[in-house]
């Protein structure tokens, strides 16, 4: 079965309701076996493109992952990117911030982990927390040092979208590529891989209370979510929704979508000079002389 990257595409300046986009498709392979063999494919393809991509050294590729809790997405970047080379990839991972950080702009932190020219940078999570927790737990926004009456409006939040598309446009314009993925779980399914990971005890450290507490907050956060995928979302930095409720099925999606992104970098090895050539056939024949 053909994989539509179009059916998970958030268009530009649609408005989101997720409870119309599905956590859960038609499978896109017909057995274990099956997804297997299409996943090692999808990862040879994405492989190949990578080190085309790193000798090229025009674009940089941003790829950003969100999702709520025990959604998959640290599976997703392990399975889909197992075989990219790691001098080319690098993965940050945005936890709270630190002191430091909530001294500066809600834009910092990040900002300084953009992949060079040639490599694949993987945000799991990122600046979009800054739109996403910190709206559902808007007292974050003391910590911050949002002035008190800025507090109480909701015109943070635009602004701060504002900023979100003015940094990717930025970003797009000089030669980095931006994809962003909501991997979309159900609460049905959060709650049974919850149950698996205390009944596993090779998965129980997984686990935090935070978790729950976090749970309780569920329509709140698919709110959050809504309105940040709607205001952000564009031709240049889109939004997939990503059905997350099978794990197998999410990751051929998103392996599917990042090998697309980068085969239309339409990446090649640079061109060489004729007097590149005929300095490597010099030095080719002195090795040669030598034996």
């Amino acid at each position: 079965m053909r994989i539509d990257l179009d059916d998970f595409r958030v268009k530009e300046d649609s408005r989101v309701n997720l409870k119309k986009w599905p956590t859960l498709v038609e499978p896109f392979y017909k057995s274990r076996a099956h997804y297997e063999d299409l996943l090692t494919t999808h990862v040879a393809r994405l492989s190949k493109l990578q080190q085309l991509h790193y000798a090229a050294n025009r674009h940089a590729v941003l790829l950003i992952f969100q999702a709520m809790d025990a959604a998959g997405k640290d599976g997703v970047i392990r399975h889909v990117m197992s075989g990219v080379n790691p001098q080319g990839c690098q993965v940050f991972s945005f936890k709270h911030p630190s002191a430091l950080e909530m001294e500066h702009d809600f834009l910092w932190r990040t900002t300084r982990d953009l992949p060079e020219r040639g490599r694949i940078g993987i945000f799991n999570r990122s600046y979009y927390e800054e739109v996403l927790i910190v709206r559902v737990h808007r007292d974050i926004l003391r910590d911050e040092g949002i002035p008190e009456p800025d507090m109480r409006h909701d015109d943070v939040w635009t602004e701060r979208y504002r900023s979100i598309n003015g940094l990717e446009r930025h970003l797009h314009v000089n030669g980095t590529r931006i994809v962003k993925f909501f991997l979309h779980l159900s609460k049905e399914e959060q709650r049974l891989r919850f149950l698996a990971r205390i009944d596993d005890p090779d998965k129980r450290w997984k686990f935090s209370t935070a978790d729950i507490t976090e749970r309780g907050y569920w329509k709140q956060y698919r709110h959050a979510y809504e309105a940040c995928l709607s205001a952000t979302s564009t031709t240049h930095a889109p939004w997939y929704v990503v059905p997350a409720d099978d794990k197998r099925n999410a990751r051929l999606i998103v392996s599917e979508i990042v090998v697309a992104t980068l085969a239309a970098l339409k990446p090649a090895y640079p061109e060489m000079s004729a007097e590149r050539e005929a300095e490597l056939r010099e030095i080719r024949r002195q090795l040669a002389a030598e034996a």
